[in-house]
């Protein structure tokens, strides 16, 4: 009788576990952002506890369509993958090479939100100039570990799902602090929980 009792405890455990997890699951479909690129999809667990004025910003561009065939402009292997450029990377809309990285979004810049969590492969961080406050509508996907940006740039998710195809995007030019010719763009970029 008491291992009767003990395998339905654990059982009523286990449901009621599975009953708290799901609404948990579909409602943080908010913040799990889709990279449709040419290689594949890339997932990314958004961090709004960690940043959330960032992360508002970077869902009211997706929902905007603001990165929709927005270039990685910038790509060095072994650091990073950066992209985000809405004003100059975007190849169907005002593209220019020479710019690509230079540009931000239609709203304001952001201020940092630095945190405790370390960069390491699959972190993705919001670019920005040199001022602290400048991050706008840019960033990066770490390709590995890069403890010298710890508390110097916002994190703002993780890579989930998809690393293998942030691996293959195309490389810059490592003399050109890592620009890239003819390189690869988002197709489209989603929000989860708006996927029709």
């Amino acid at each position: 009788m008491n291992i009767f009792h003990k395998i339905c405890s654990a059982m009523v455990f286990m449901m009621a576990a599975f009953a708290f997890a799901v609404p948990a699951q579909a409602a943080d479909q908010d913040n799990i952002l889709v990279l449709a690129l040419q290689n594949g999809d890339v997932a990314i667990q958004l961090r709004p506890d960690l940043a959330p004025k960032h992360v508002e910003q970077i869902k009211k561009l997706v929902r905007e369509g603001a990165y929709d065939n927005v270039v990685f402009h910038r790509v060095i292997d072994g650091f990073m993958a950066q992209t985000g450029d809405v004003q100059y990377g975007n190849k169907k809309h005002g593209y220019n090479a020479a710019a690509a990285g230079t540009g931000g979004s239609k709203h304001g810049n952001i201020p940092a939100e630095f945190s405790k969590e370390p960069f390491r492969r699959g972190t993705v961080g919001m670019a920005r100039a040199q001022a602290p406050d400048s991050a706008n509508s840019q960033f990066f996907i770490c390709f590995a570990d890069a403890p010298f940006l710890n508390g110097q740039y916002t994190v703002i998710g993780t890579v989930i799902k998809g690393m293998d195809v942030v691996d293959r995007i195309k490389k810059g030019d490592s003399n050109n602090n890592g620009a890239v010719k003819n390189p690869d763009a988002i197709v489209k970029a989603s929000l989860v929980s708006e996927v029709k």
